[in-house]
């Protein structure tokens, strides 16, 4: 059996884990939530880890609130900075593969292009900034890791976008939403689904486990904009929603423009097919 340590196992990300993780009856989970493990507690994980052996560890865990983060700075940067240093630590020590999720916002979103892997990080705001560092806290640790970035990610579970835009069309009649904000949303189910997938082929020794970073996200670029009229025409809302600029929705923390990422990298070394992001939301907003 492979033994997989899943921390964050209440979010969106690890609820889909928990739901796929019938589908792979070779893997044991452990699955752990804030109140089972403190990741930014070092005697506290150096004591879990020694108490149980894992072959990997999946850290969704994280500080998400992005404009709440400009102002509990220390939240913020223990969850997404200091806590995945640890835990790459402790998968070191304890002969662990470990992987770790991070975000666009590591990007400034001032791009032309999609972002590679190897583009140069320069977040714009707090909470890209600790989660680059928690990035980087990883590779320090020299652990066999690989660091998957996502973007503007939704599910069932959890508070998203997706089900804001639902409740608040519902509720008003008309919204404002950015259209000059542009990236590619995730389906979280489908993450879960290709890191369940890439462990499996890496076992069964289809694939070589490569340490290093991936971006992943659903095909297809869109706005905020044009993704709240998709959610709206698949959830059968009337509501009129007006496009509009950045400055006109005003912020605590700066949002990157252009966040779209390039996903040959993942698809090339893993296999992995990913599905474009109006088929994933039918999909998502099917079982809602």
């Amino acid at each position: 059996m492979i033994q997989i340590l899943l921390i964050g196992a209440n979010g969106q990300l690890g609820r889909e884990i928990r739901d796929l993780a019938p589908m792979f009856p070779d893997f044991k989970f452990l699955y752990a939530g804030s109140a089972d493990l403190d990741i930014t507690n070092q005697s506290a994980v150096h004591k879990f880890f020694s108490e149980n052996k894992f072959d990997y560890v999946i850290n969704c865990a994280a500080y998400t609130a992005v404009d709440q983060a400009e102002k509990d700075r220390e939240a913020a940067w223990l969850l997404n900075a200091k806590a995945p240093g640890i835990l790459a630590e402790n998968c070191f020590k304890y002969n662990a593969r470990f992987i770790h999720i991070s975000t666009d916002y590591v990007f400034n979103g001032k791009n032309f292009r999609p972002y590679l892997e190897n583009d140069e990080v320069s977040p714009v705001s707090f909470y890209g900034k600790t989660k680059m560092e928690g990035e980087q806290a990883v590779f320090n640790t020299k652990c066999d890791a690989m660091i998957i970035r996502t973007s503007w990610l939704y599910s069932n579970y959890g508070d998203n976008f997706v089900k804001t835009m639902i409740r608040l069309g519902k509720e008003q009649d008309e919204l404002g939403v950015v259209f000059d904000q542009v990236g590619s949303p995730t389906y979280a189910y489908d993450l879960a689904s290709t890191i369940l997938q890439i462990i499996s082929k890496c076992e069964n020794k289809e694939k070589q486990f490569l340490p290093g970073i991936y971006h992943y996200s659903n095909e297809g670029v869109c706005s905020w904009y044009d993704f709240t009229l998709a959610i709206h025409e698949m959830a059968g809302i009337e509501c009129d929603v007006r496009p509009i600029e950045s400055r006109e929705y005003p912020v605590q923390a700066p949002r990157p423009c252009y966040c779209v990422l390039n996903k040959s990298k993942i698809k090339v070394t893993f296999g992995v097919q990913i599905p474009h992001w109006r088929v994933s939301l039918k999909k998502c907003m099917d079982k809602h």
